[in-house]
């Protein structure tokens, strides 16, 4: 018998169990009440007569029972038995709803039945469920607490590894979620086309409780079903193909020489420079103008947009959505906590960014509208031109929450990879020397640096493939549902319901996968003998299969020329070299970064 028919069964016996026990103690009282009556009649000594002579209980007979005897009878015993009850119940607390009686016996039948819940429930998920055959620490099999509690608290990224070096490339970190960092096989057996082997095999879904609920109620592409992400996917492939990247290129440019200006006047001025700050200025200037035709000015004020702040907190909800999602204690926490504190300012933020998006989207469609084609590459542009096509055409609640999405996917995650390639460059001299090298003997004037260029500079290709793998800027993994039927992942059978994903992170500092996964070697990617058997299929930093990145050629192209532009220009040092940058982040969707102070000084050209 599986182990999921054995619940009706369990159920059964421990309600016939709990009916026999019941019926048991209504027997005892029964029985007491009989005795301690029959005690009381006789002590009482009722009298009933046919000719008004005095005749005890025990003397009543067939010869002097008459139907008047049988009135005085009934009419005594009620009398006996109200007086018996008095006596019986007279040292028993009274039983009130609303006493204190009432309320402490309420309380403790509640908690027995929350009790006998939670046992069931951990005993069923340790012994009896479908993935019980998985591996993983006792807690996390038998709750989502463990799980939970580190999305909310950041760590749940080197939690996971942790557990991964444990217990091997398949981990149960929740009682119905499954980690895999068997790369090579568990990308296409999760993310991979439905074609050849697959063929037979339904679409894993994106698992909906990782993504708050659209605030328009309307899925981005991100989370869409196969049929709306295959439709949005059409409208938008235009707007992020190479073609349109040469479009938007002279776009692109004008921000990164706008930073490298930026950068120079801070030197003029002796100071140094949060450059993960500055980092996140240009993608945000940058994809704002991409997606609507106007900046956010965030390089030209030297300061943070409203949206910047907004977006931060906007990711934060995310992470602490999943874990109301994965354990309810932890909405009703939440929700009693917004009493005395404000515990939804994220999501707060989510939403006045929401309507920020929504507002800079009808100024666009306006503008369109209005004055036509104004030969921006902008995305909306695009957007519109697809309006007529019915198997590409957007409603205007899909524009409102794929730009939302876009403004977030299309400029945190570079300016984390930027952030994180700066760092591991600045703590490893040999290798950002080589860097520098390639990048100064190469271009004699920084307008030499295009697009087309730095795809030639073999070295920074493999810096940003490795600084990808030490530091994936989504280090969590992408989790989808397995379809109905279940499904074999990695060797592993997984039954349907249960959300899965490769787990970046852990997947890429994992020694089952990559030779010294914990040291930064670009080396690896170009070829060096001693990394010959590095596990690279299990490496994929912008997803897998149909749903992978939309926007990966558009990120990798801002990352090499704005990286190209500011090794060019200066040289970097950082200003506290014994801290652990990277090693005192948290996790929330994304990476919590602290400043990244560099001293800049002018190259020599």
């Amino acid at each position: 018998m599986g182990a999921t028919n054995l619940l009706p069964l369990v159920i059964l016996f421990a309600v016939v169990g709990g009916l026999g026990w019941m019926g048991y103690q209504i027997f005892l009282y029964s029985s007491e009440l009989a005795e301690r009556g029959s005690k009381h009649m006789e002590k009482k000594n009722v009298v009933f007569t046919k000719d008004g002579a005095k005749v005890g209980v025990k003397e009543v007979s067939s010869e002097n029972y008459t139907d008047k005897t049988q009135r005085a009878f009934v009419k005594t015993w009620n009398a006996a038995h109200d007086s018996m009850i008095s006596s019986i119940t007279a040292g028993l607390p009274a039983f009130e709803l609303f006493s204190l009686n009432g309320f402490i016996l309420s309380l403790t039948g509640f908690t027995v039945c929350i009790i006998s819940y939670a046992v069931y429930i951990l005993v069923y998920n340790i012994f009896f469920h479908p993935l019980k055959h998985i591996p993983g620490p006792i807690f996390a099999r038998s709750s989502s607490l463990p799980y939970s509690l580190r999305m909310r608290n950041g760590g749940i990224v080197k939690w996971i590894k942790e557990l991964h070096d444990k217990y091997g490339d398949a981990v149960r970190v929740a009682p119905n979620e499954v980690s895999f960092i068997s790369g090579e096989t568990a990308w296409p057996d999760i993310y991979g086309f439905r074609t050849g082997k697959y063929k037979k095999t339904g679409h894993y879904l994106k698992d909906r409780k990782w993504f708050p609920y659209p605030v328009n109620g309307t899925w981005s592409i991100l989370a869409a079903d196969e049929e709306d992400h295959s439709r949005m996917r059409r409208n938008l492939s235009y707007a992020f193909s190479e073609k349109a990247l040469r479009q938007q290129e002279p776009l692109i440019q004008s921000y990164v020489d706008l930073l490298v200006q930026r950068m120079s006047e801070h030197l003029s001025r002796g100071e140094n420079m949060d450059i993960m700050h500055w980092y996140n200025y240009a993608t945000f200037d940058i994809i704002a103008d991409l997606a609507f035709g106007e900046s956010l000015h965030c390089l030209e004020n030297q300061k943070a947009h409203s949206w910047v702040v907004l977006v931060f907190g906007s990711l934060k909800s995310v992470g602490l959505n999943a874990s109301r999602n994965n354990y309810l204690f932890f909405r009703y926490m939440d929700a009693f906590c917004s009493l005395f504190q404000d515990t939804y300012k994220e999501q707060r933020d989510r939403v006045d960014f929401a309507q920020k998006a929504k507002d800079k989207v009808s100024r666009r469609l306006e503008k369109i509208e209005t004055e036509g084609e104004d030969g921006k590459p902008d995305f909306f542009s695009h957007i519109m031109r697809n309006q007529g096509n019915e198997s590409k055409k957007m409603t205007r609640p899909e524009m409102d929450t794929n730009a939302l999405g876009l403004l977030i996917a299309g400029s945190e995650t570079t300016a984390t990879t930027l952030s994180g390639a700066t760092y591991l460059l600045l703590r490893h001299p040999k290798i950002y020397a080589k860097l520098v090298h390639e990048i100064r003997s190469h271009f004699s004037a920084a307008s030499e640096i295009t697009m087309d260029s730095v795809n030639k500079l073999e070295y920074l290709i493999a810096v940003f493939q490795e600084v990808l793998r030490y530091y994936p800027p989504v280090p969590t993994g992408f989790p989808r549902v397995v379809p109905n039927g279940g499904g074999n992942i990695s060797g592993y059978y997984i039954p349907g319901g249960t959300s899965v994903y490769v787990s970046q992170h852990a997947t890429n500092h994992s020694a089952r996968n990559f030779k010294d996964p914990d040291k930064f070697v670009p080396e690896r990617w170009l070829g060096d003998e001693k990394y010959k058997d590095d596990n690279k299929e299990c490496w994929n930093a912008f997803s897998f299969g149909p749903r992978n990145c939309l926007g990966k050629n558009l990120a990798l192209a801002e990352m090499r020329l704005i990286l190209s532009k500011v090794l060019f220009a200066f040289d970097l040092d950082l200003v506290d070299k014994e801290r652990d940058w990277m090693g005192e982040q948290k996790v929330f969707v994304l990476w919590e970064k602290g400043a990244l102070n560099v001293n800049l000084k002018p190259v020599q050209q």
